[in-house]
């Protein structure tokens, strides 16, 4: 499923228009962002849990020359699935 059939689907389900529905899903995917740039945690009860996972900076090879090289710290978005979510995935 990509973005837009989430969109008709979306617009289906809530008996939305199809432009509220992009509004509504643009608005979620927006809020997890920037809640998740602040560094805080969005805990959906019975979906799951997004959060940052932070990348100390390392050495590194380039495979190509082999040489070491310098990987710069980071941080990364992660998603762990609530247990219903995973429940009814195995169900």
């Amino acid at each position: 499923m990509n973005k837009q059939e989430l969109i008709g689907t979306v617009a289906d389900q809530a008996a939305l228009s199809r432009g509220d529905a992009a509004r509504a899903v643009e608005a979620v995917f927006a809020t997890i962002t920037e809640q998740l740039k602040r560094g805080h945690e969005v805990r959906l009860v019975g979906f799951g849990n997004f959060s940052l996972s932070k990348r100390k900076a390392s050495i590194g090879r380039n495979p190509r020359t082999g040489e070491p090289m310098s990987i710069a710290a980071s941080s990364q978005p992660k998603f762990r699935p609530g247990k219903n979510l995973k429940d009814s995935c195995n169900g």
